[in-house]
């Protein structure tokens, strides 16, 4: 939610509403300039107002009501709406406009969308746009983020997915690394390869491949672990092994010939979708469905 709709006249329905995201009235009166009662007054004269109670007050905790969770989700509807319609009648003799919050992941951000913004930003010059980068997973829904994207499979969310693209893995060195210690015909010579390793999930210590047809697991072990794919595509730059990793982190450098593509006929590039995760309600604001649909185009 903008929190410019805090000072709209159904304040009511988006105080309540950033609470739930929030999870205190005292982080909610931090944002909007007012004490953590004045906050709490505000929801119990929503309460009063439509006869229900929407949130029960512990001393650690706000947990919605059955009748609270009912409502909630029309309040988010109903903000969206009218958010929606006011970018609508603002974009009607002019394009697109306002304030878009992006969330990614680095390695999308700095080798796809570094290079997409520029183009965006060409095409509609009044968005203004914020971009949060970060590999750890946020909740778009609390940190009001409108767009964000995310590779790789996704969990059940309320949030409104659109598919962009996919992200296909490559395993590669760079001429030095090659000319030095060979290159590999096929899956069992990786064992005599430095493999450089991503960490932070067991299963990226097996790369995938196939051998007589049959899609097999093959153990790879290396001198250097990391849990950043940008520092592991410096290093197989920088010929201290093979890398596997998504082809838009590789594309420019494969494209000029600093990293070279091995066991491509043996090796399940894994597609993975690249997906825009949308608030509700959002997706039909001008501004939303213009990224969306470049991103779409471009990715």
């Amino acid at each position: 939610m903008n929190t410019n709709m805090l000072m709209h006249p159904m304040s009511d329905l988006a105080v309540f509403v950033r609470t739930v995201d929030l999870g205190s009235f005292a982080a909610v009166g931090a944002e909007i300039e007012l004490t953590a009662s004045g906050v709490s007054r505000i929801v119990t004269r929503l309460e009063r107002r439509i006869g229900a109670k929407l949130l029960h007050r512990t001393t650690r905790r706000l947990v919605l009501t059955q009748e609270g969770e009912t409502f909630l989700v029309h309040a988010r509807s109903i903000l969206a709406a009218v958010e929606a319609a006011e970018a609508d009648v603002a974009s009607v003799h002019g394009r697109p406009r306002g304030h878009l919050r992006i969330n990614s992941g680095t390695a999308f951000a700095r080798h796809r969308l570094a290079r997409l913004l520029p183009q965006f930003m060409d095409r509609f010059p009044e968005i203004a746009v914020d971009l949060s980068v970060s590999d750890h997973r946020i909740d778009p829904i609390a940190d009001q983020v409108d767009v964000t994207i995310r590779v790789g499979p996704l969990g059940d969310s309320e949030l409104i997915a659109v598919r962009l693209g996919e992200v296909r893995r490559i395993i590669a060195g760079s001429p030095r690394y090659l000319e030095r210690y060979g290159i590999p015909e096929q899956a069992a010579d990786l064992v005599r390869h430095n493999c450089l390793q991503l960490s932070g999930f067991s299963r990226l210590a097996q790369w995938p491949m196939f051998e007589q047809g049959k899609r097999i697991m093959v153990p790879v072990k290396g001198s250097i672990r990391s849990d950043s794919a940008d520092f592991l595509l410096d290093l197989a730059l920088a010929g201290a092994g093979l890398a596997r990793f998504g082809d838009f982190l590789g594309e420019a450098a494969v494209k000029d010939g600093r990293l070279v593509p091995v066991l491509s006929h043996c090796h399940d590039p894994d597609p993975q979708p690249i997906t825009a995760l949308i608030l509700p309600g959002r997706q039909t604001i001008p501004r939303v469905r213009a990224f969306v649909d470049f991103l779409k185009a471009s990715t």
